[in-house]
């Protein structure tokens, strides 16, 4: 875990239950005073990062409550824009504007980027800044999606971490299976080219 998230995460009540539960020792090293690390997006961040079609996004509302949500898009439509920054073209959903709301208080977010096929997982604290008008996300608007966004999403990250694989199920997407079921169309045509060809030989044979 690099020192950044940790010292973000591992709060003295998060402290005290690794004590608890004895797995303390083997992550002092992560919160001692040393240099800093695990803030800033690496080339396989990045590439991470723009490749997904999705993340799950948590705000904490006025009254405490951590709302967690889905946002999708064409893959690349959340792009890395700096080293320590990350932003999306956020469009209309529902129209509750949960996440929007909570935001307006506190600009906290909890990021989570699957990548279920691979069994990888980043896990993304930042800051949010918003501006609001389909004019400022422009830039940001993904090619082939025709509804204009609401806003521009800028995230500040704070802090990376790729996550253990552990207990990660793959899946897979639809364009992640197609090559695959392709090449076992490619082969059963063959299979059935071959299969009426005996066919044809065995009963010219008779």
């Amino acid at each position: 875990m690099p020192r950044a998230f940790a010292q973000l995460t591992f709060t003295p009540a998060v402290r005290a239950q690794q004590e608890r539960m004895g797995s303390a020792g083997s992550y002092a090293k992560f919160i001692d005073s040393g240099p800093q690390q695990g803030h800033l997006i690496g080339e396989a961040e990045k590439a991470f990062i723009e490749a997904r079609d999705g993340f799950y996004q948590a705000t904490v509302s006025e009254t405490g409550w951590p709302y967690v949500q889905y946002r999708g898009g064409p893959a690349g439509f959340l792009r890395v824009l700096g080293p320590q920054t990350i932003g999306y073209a956020d469009f209309s959903g529902n129209r509750q504007y949960i996440s929007r709301g909570n935001l307006d208080g506190n600009d906290r977010i909890s990021m989570i980027l699957m990548d279920y096929a691979n069994r990888r997982r980043l896990k993304i604290l930042g800051r949010v800044e918003i501006t609001e008008g389909a004019s400022a996300a422009a830039s940001l608007h993904p090619q082939g999606v025709e509804a204009p966004a609401e806003r521009a999403v800028l995230i500040r990250v704070e802090a990376l971490d790729w996550n253990c694989p552990r207990h990660i199920t793959p899946r897979f997407t639809e364009a992640e299976l197609k090559p695959h079921l392709d090449a076992l169309g490619v082969q059963l045509a063959q299979l059935q080219a071959e299969n009426e060809r005996l066919k044809q030989d065995l009963a010219a044979a008779r």
